[in-house]
């Protein structure tokens, strides 16, 4: 039995107060935290598992220099696609509203937050002069490439991993963030890695390329909509484990005690800002404002503000030849 200092709120069990580092409200909104720890350089270096559908279905590719090289600082130039975003007086931005500190809903003061969050409104600086001419559009996971070809955003700031099969749809700024996979389990679970869930239920996104990690080591994958969906069905025994990147399982760890991160990180996740192909200008653009906040200190002081510390070097930027 469960000590009493132990409350399901909302459906999501939380840590006592004095436990937390995170603000209890953020855990009662549903589906609106996920706490994330900092993805370091180690991360990146790791070499990257090809997932579900192995090599022959997967393009290769070079993601770590498929991204378009800025022209100058970010301008808005006429004719160009920020020119029409300046014209319709907001940037629509597509986010999560459930990863903290990526992106969250923060109920106290009815803000959209967390990191993602800030590298667009400083996008949205560079085209209006104004941080906070953004509209935020809640969208899941597989919800993110859809949103971009249909135009119903301009750009999805949603801890997306730079791959070689979305690279053949869509773009991606230079990478932004490192993260990698592991697995949270119960705590009394005997499972060490993701091999160990061979013929076992395995939870995650649909959407995410985490759905192909979990098919590849023989698990049967549960595709869910948000990764609080995830940990009911830990809890409620319906699955033995999640599976996704590492910052999006601390989230899910501090929402409940009673689990555990098991295995070494078995993937490299670089996270770069989705755009349509037919925006070439926009991605130039937006690389342009990443580069200024890895040499002003904006994205060192964001990352300390959602991430903690110690802060590493921002990922560097490297281009298409």
């Amino acid at each position: 039995m469960r000590p009493r200092a132990y409350h399901p709120i909302g459906g999501i069990p939380v840590r006592p107060l004095a436990r937390l580092r995170l603000p209890s409200v953020l855990l009662v909104v549903a589906a609106a935290t996920a706490w994330a720890l900092p993805g370091s350089a180690a991360v990146a270096a790791r070499q990257y598992l090809p997932g579900p559908a192995a090599a022959s279905a997967i393009p290769r590719c070079d993601r770590a220099h498929s991204s378009l090289r800025p022209t100058g600082p970010p301008r808005v130039t006429p004719g160009s696609f920020m020119e029409q975003i300046r014209d319709h007086h907001r940037l629509i931005a597509g986010v999560s509203q459930s990863t903290y500190p990526f992106g969250f809903f923060n109920p106290r003061n009815g803000d959209t937050e967390g990191f993602d969050i800030d590298i667009v409104h400083a996008i949205a600086k560079a085209i209006f002069g104004n941080p906070n001419q953004v509209e935020f559009k809640a969208i899941p996971d597989d919800r993110r490439i859809p949103e971009v070809w249909s135009g119903g955003v301009d750009i999805v700031a949603h801890t997306m991993t730079i791959n070689c099969l979305r690279l053949e749809k869509i773009d991606f700024s230079t990478v932004y963030f490192h993260a990698g996979a592991q697995v949270l389990v119960l705590k009394n679970s005997r499972v060490k890695r993701l091999k160990d869930l061979r013929g076992k239920k395995v939870c995650s996104t649909s959407g995410s390329d985490s759905i192909g990690y979990i098919k590849a080591a023989r698990a049967v994958p549960v595709p869910v909509t948000n990764f609080t969906d995830c940990l009911v069905r830990l809890q409620q025994g319906d699955v033995a484990a999640i599976s996704t990147d590492d910052n999006i399982l601390r989230g899910l760890q501090a929402q409940d005690p009673w689990t555990k991160i098991v295995g070494r990180v078995f993937t490299s996740e670089p996270y770069g800002l989705a755009i349509s192909k037919m925006h070439p200008e926009f991605v130039r653009f937006v690389n342009a404002v990443l580069q200024q906040m890895r040499t002003d200190g904006q994205w060192a002081a964001d990352y300390r503000r959602w991430v903690g510390t110690p802060v590493p070097a921002p990922p560097p930027a490297m281009y298409k030849a």
